[in-house]
């Protein structure tokens, strides 16, 4: 069965030529070796593929899934009431959330989101704008959650 399923993949695979600086493929060598890729083939394909996922973030419409990663001062007036409106303002795109209070007034909150990857840019750019947010990042992914069903407009839920 593995055997099967390995010359499906090749199958699907086509054959290019790279020429590359010798300083470079020896510093690509040092990285298949540190981070234990099989090859220097698997360790490009996960670049490339990043570096795709990246491009369709800043210049796709396509849904996207991700996380945006904050670390802000909760200490600062009315910050997290400010986040926590703007992650409301989004309820579609937004998934879930998780925070971790630091040391020294600091929190890290990880936000799972899904959506058109241009909407996902604006709700991290809100985010990591406010006053006391001291890093932000929005890291997308091509690969989906299973479908979330947004609540129908005319249906009220009264708990």
């Amino acid at each position: 069965m593995k055997q099967e399923s390995r010359n499906k993949n090749k199958a699907n695979v086509s054959r290019i030529s790279v020429s590359l600086p010798e300083q470079l493929l020896q510093e690509i060598d040092r990285m298949v070796e540190i981070k234990g890729f099989e090859s220097r083939s698997q360790a490009l394909v996960s670049m490339m593929h990043q570096e795709l996922t990246e491009h369709r973030g800043e210049f796709g419409d396509e849904v996207m899934a991700g996380t945006i990663n904050l670390i802000y001062d909760h200490s600062m007036p009315g910050l997290q009431k400010q986040l926590a409106d703007i992650q409301h303002e989004f309820v579609d795109e937004v998934i879930s959330s998780l925070h971790v209070h630091l040391m020294h007034a600091r929190t890290m909150e990880v936000i799972l989101v899904q959506g058109p990857a241009i909407k996902l840019r604006i709700i991290a750019d809100k985010l990591e704008s406010c006053r006391g947010v001291l890093s932000g990042k929005l890291q997308m992914s091509a690969c989906l959650l299973p479908q979330v069903h947004p609540l129908p407009i005319d249906e009220k839920v009264t708990i």
